[in-house]
């Protein structure tokens, strides 16, 4: 068996590869490694709105009390929204049941420690080798099993949280949001609308099976379509379990996570409150990014894909900003994760302030085209990609083509069955071209379909 945790906690198909057996027994190892033996733990359960969340949601809880934990559930929260609340709880860990961005077969369970962050890789290993081999100790019993306690306020709780972290009012903006029938659908719409904005909130009626269903972060057209049929200043889009932000702008054109930091990175530099003066971005970022930024002073540093390494070094180095191109944003004086609704706070505050519409704030940034590639390929052949002279000689010859006038950037997918090929040049129908020829044959020779 291949590690557990991926980038972002367990994935898999539930009821198959994450199976309640497994849910289980994640949440009796969570509960041995996470919590502290001195008095009866409690650990904050939220997820988002797919289907099997409920099933997944009683198999955790069951393993969390039978290692003699308290299991606090949140209902319906984002995964940002746990992260908080553990700390503002003081419990020992957080747990959040969601796939995020993914469709409604998958799901997911991660994991944060006390203070609301990620976990690191060593603390996982540890949870993961207690899935594999048991905890090795007689569990309690008596009063020594722990319970279930459902937190009724937290999601008000929360929503105030979100109310006080914004450095303005928004009254006089006409925002369209689209919560891609997921974690944000109860909440993003009072939330907005208690800072004066004029919202329209639109997929916000979850069903169990309609979360991220052509609507969300990842499928932001129909929310272009709505931002011009209202006449809105922006449109927020957040995923599944609203830890990412891709906003439009009043043209109804997409404004990525990559111009997100820029605009949020200009004004925090501005008012003195970038630390470092210094933005911390992915491999995947475009390259026009770092262009724009550093001859305004702001130092671009790059890490691997995943939120949790962009956290990792902003820690590290006492950063304060930092994200993906796809909207996971950390506004670390605010929060501890990515945090979509947050950053839909933060960059309407940079409007409000500087008195400019979205789209004159992201032409600042000059971005260059960037296609994006999924090669589908089986699971136990993804991480050979670099080790096939086929597909070295191929991507070795475009990037001598392109002569640093951009980019080839391969990666596998830590979630699902895919190896992505991004490209970055001058000419998008060029690049596009090369972006499938090097999928294809990755597919043939990794094994996809």
């Amino acid at each position: 068996m291949g590690r557990l945790f991926g980038t972002d906690g367990v994935r898999g198909i539930a009821n198959e590869k994450l199976s309640c057996e497994l849910a289980f027994k994640l949440g009796q190892a969570a509960a041995k490694v996470l919590t502290n033996e001195v008095h009866k733990a409690k650990i904050l359960i939220g997820k988002d709105t797919r289907i099997s969340g409920d099933m997944l949601e009683s198999a955790l809880i069951a393993g969390i009390c039978s290692a003699g934990a308290e299991a606090c559930t949140l209902g319906v929260i984002p995964t940002s929204a746990v992260a908080h609340l553990t700390r503002y709880y003081e419990a020992d860990a957080g747990a959040v049941i969601s796939a995020s961005h993914n469709t409604v077969e998958y799901n997911g369970i991660k994991f944060f420690n006390a203070k609301g962050y990620k976990l690191a890789d060593a603390i996982e290993d540890e949870i993961e080798k207690l899935v594999l081999e048991g905890i090795g100790e007689q569990l309690p019993t008596g009063l020594g099993v722990g319970r279930r306690v459902r937190l009724r306020n937290a999601p008000r709780e929360y929503a105030d949280f979100l109310v006080e972290s914004s450095p303005v009012r928004l009254d006089g903006l006409k925002v369209v949001l689209d919560c891609a029938n997921g974690a944000s659908s109860a909440l993003a719409g009072e939330v907005f609308s208690r800072l004066g904005a004029e919202v329209y909130a639109h997929y916000n009626m979850p069903d169990g099976a309609n979360i991220n269903d052509n609507c969300g972060s990842t499928h932001p057209g129909n929310l272009q379509i709505l931002v011009n049929e209202y006449g809105a200043d922006v449109g927020l889009a957040f995923d599944g379990d609203a830890d990412r932000l891709i906003a439009v702008d009043e043209f109804g054109r997409i404004i990525d996570g990559d111009r997100i930091m820029a605009v949020c990175a200009l004004d925090m530099k501005e008012r003195g409150c970038l630390a470092k003066n210094t933005l911390v971005a992915t491999v995947m970022s475009n390259l026009g990014l770092e262009l724009s930024l550093k001859p305004q002073g702001i130092e671009i540093v790059k890490t691997g894909v995943g939120d949790r390494y962009v956290l990792e070094e902003m820690l590290a180095s006492g950063y304060n900003f930092g994200g993906e191109q796809s909207g996971h944003l950390i506004f670390l004086d605010h929060n501890t994760t990515g945090d979509g609704m947050l950053s839909g706070i933060q960059l309407l505050g940079v409007m409000k302030r500087k008195g400019k519409t979205l789209s004159e704030l992201a032409n600042a940034v000059e971005i260059l085209p960037q296609v994006l590639v999924n090669a589908k390929v089986s699971e136990e052949k993804k991480f050979d990609y670099d080790k096939d002279e086929e597909i070295l000689a191929e991507i070795a010859r475009l990037e001598q083509q392109m002569a640093g006038q951009g980019r080839v950037l391969i990666r596998t997918s830590g979630t699902e069955p895919l190896v992505r090929v991004m490209i970055e040049g001058k000419d998008k129908k060029a690049i596009g071209a090369e972006a499938v020829k090097i999928a294809r044959l990755i597919e043939q020779k990794l094994g996809g379909k």
